[in-house]
């Protein structure tokens, strides 16, 4: 899936680059990777650390006018904008047989529309220096995992709206979609306390090679559209994509062994899918 067009690279040198989500593990190691190869690299976060390499402006993604503030300040300290690198996002634990409820409204609320909020705030700036998109989506916008529904349902409407944005403004910026498998990072916590983590279900992969990817997308002189971060990635973003019922038969068979080994056993959350498949609840 590589090209020498892809390859081929702008010089960072001096690229004026925002990255929401900047102070958690893959927004501080891409914000440190292009400083470090010398980018003007600021970011947004809800926390910041204050030790990152680079400018960290707080904002919550969830405001609009935090929003308004924190980019109308950063697009001040960069001087424009070249690459918005959409990373900011949430998981935790949301099984789709129950009614969305505060967790699921979070997470639809970060991922899909704070990324919609600070790329809006962006797209003036993005047009004048006929810029870039990257959205960090996830594998899961493509193949649904259990018990995750409400990440898997924001990170697929997250491509939707990085669909429309490159139809809309592609004449002046262009829009790629990055799909990470999974990294470990604190994302996962909440998930794993609930009891249903998806340990066994999802290889974690590392994180330089997720870095990586989204450092090509974000200065290649001809980005791709959707771009994997592995070779097995690859497969499962094309079968997902053009044989969906037999990904959904593998998940299931794997969720199905998973239930059997008692993975699940004692999660309140997953207490009807153990009992659908005759395990112990």
């Amino acid at each position: 899936m590589t090209s020498l067009a892809f390859d081929r690279r702008h010089d960072p040198r001096g690229r004026r680059v925002l990255i929401t989500g900047a102070s958690g593990t893959i927004g501080r190691a891409l914000g440190e990777r292009l400083t470090r190869a010398g980018a003007q690299v600021v970011g947004l976060d809800l926390c910041p650390t204050g030790d990152e390499s680079f400018p960290v402006i707080a904002c919550d993604v969830t405001d609009d006018d935090s929003v308004t503030s924190a980019v109308t300040e950063a697009l001040e300290l960069l001087g424009g904008l070249d690459v918005l690198v959409n990373n900011a996002g949430i998981g935790g634990p949301a099984p789709a047989e129950y009614a969305p409820g505060d967790e699921v409204r979070r997470q639809l609320e970060i991922n899909l529309l704070g990324t919609w909020r600070v790329t809006a705030a962006c797209v003036g700036a993005l047009v004048a220096a006929r810029g870039r998109v990257v959205m960090v989506a996830s594998r899961m916008a493509v193949m649904q995992l259990p018990l995750a529904a409400a990440y898997g349902a924001s990170k697929r409407a997250m491509v939707a709206y990085a669909d429309a944005l490159r139809l809309e403004l592609g004449t002046h910026v262009t829009v790629t979609c990055v799909y990470p498998s999974a990294v470990r990072s604190p994302i996962h916590d909440s998930t794993k306390a609930a009891g249903l983590s998806l340990e066994g279900m999802s290889v974690y992969e590392p994180l330089d090679g997720v870095v990586d990817a989204i450092e090509r997308s974000a200065l290649a002189v001809r980005p791709r559209r959707d771009v994997t971060t592995t070779r097995k990635g690859a497969v499962e973003f094309f079968l997902a994509r053009h044989l969906p019922a037999l990904t959904d038969r593998i998940v299931a068979r794997t969720l199905a062994a998973r239930v059997a080994g008692g993975a699940f056993d004692g999660a309140a959350l997953a207490a009807g899918v153990v009992e659908r498949h005759g395990g112990r609840a």
